[in-house]
């Protein structure tokens, strides 16, 4: 994989010697990024759908869950050297995905975890990838989301749908700038996917 991209393991410091005493290297600077939510959030209507979903907390493979973000070229994976998410990828892939439900609200409208009272309709998503996946080393590379979603009603029969979501967004090419903008389209197309699933399914 492209050395100026992507680096394996932790980053060791070096201690050298200066003037006789040890100096220890400062170490190179890492620069956080976000992804999947829109320059504003938007604000609830006057008229909120009277329909709610609660939506489950997102399970993420522990690999691409963290701050670090993970690339794959065939079998070998490594983490993309001087970035990192600003919060768990995990976490802002559910804010994304509440956003996506927000600006639909005339629609469906998102149970708070805190509000009391049970919803009828129960989201669960677990996603399976999310990574910028290589063809081969040094190649700009794809980022790959797939993620499955669980719709459950709690009344009547109780019935049970669900669906495989899949998202591929090139990069335009290999630099981390790039990369991130991948993920963030990305992010948003399946949550939005998402989105419109679930209100179609609980009509």
């Amino acid at each position: 994989m492209h050395r100026r991209i992507l680096q394996l393991g932790a980053v060791v410091g070096v201690v050298g010697a200066l003037g006789g005493c040890q100096v220890l290297k400062t170490p190179p600077p890492v620069q956080t990024y976000r992804f999947g939510l829109p320059a504003e959030l938007p604000a609830v209507g006057d008229n909120p759908s009277t329909t709610t979903v609660a939506i489950r907390r997102i399970e993420f493979p522990t690999a691409s869950g963290s701050d670090r973000i993970l690339g794959v070229t065939g079998t070998e994976t490594a983490y993309i050297g001087g970035a990192r998410w600003v919060s768990p990828a995990s976490t802002l892939f559910d804010e994304s995905l509440k956003a996506a439900f927000a600006t639909r609200a005339d629609r469906i409208r998102v149970l708070d975890r805190r509000e009391p009272g049970a919803s009828p309709l129960v989201l669960q998503v677990s996603i399976s990838t999310f990574e910028a996946r290589y063809s081969a080393p040094g190649a700009a590379p794809d980022v790959v989301i797939s993620a499955r979603g669980l719709l459950r009603s709690t009344q009547g029969q109780g019935r049970t749908i669900e669906r495989v979501f899949t998202v591929t967004q090139p990069a335009a090419e290999n630099r981390v700038s790039a990369i991130v903008d991948a993920f963030d389209t990305a992010t948003r197309d399946i949550n939005t996917q998402i989105a419109d699933w679930t209100i179609q399914s609980a009509k």
